[in-house]
């Protein structure tokens, strides 16, 4: 089952000037945001970026950026780790 989050609200960003089109961050990505064509890669799906930012960790050239552990998506992971209900500080807005 592929895991959808909030729509329009990841982090991720990618320097496809940057991209030495290694496939690292295909490799390494739990949801396959990312796919690989004309030896660079593209996100394939950006809402599916649950920010744990393996992807940042294992591009040798730097060319993506996520502001890991933040928002919902950290907050469900959470959850799921520790039986608990998610909770992201969104207050009211239900977003989790």
């Amino acid at each position: 089952m592929k895991h959808k989050y909030l729509e329009n609200v990841a982090t991720l960003s990618l320097d496809a000037e940057k991209c030495t089109g290694c496939g690292m961050c295909t490799e390494v990505c739990p949801h396959a945001v990312f796919d690989i064509s004309e030896e660079k890669a593209y996100i394939v799906d950006k809402d599916s970026c649950m920010e744990c930012g393996a992807c940042v960790m294992n591009c040798p050239a730097g060319a993506i950026e996520v502001d890991a552990g933040t928002g919902c998506a950290a907050a469900i992971i959470y959850g799921w780790f520790t039986g608990s209900e998610p909770e992201c500080g969104c207050g009211d807005s239900g977003c989790c």
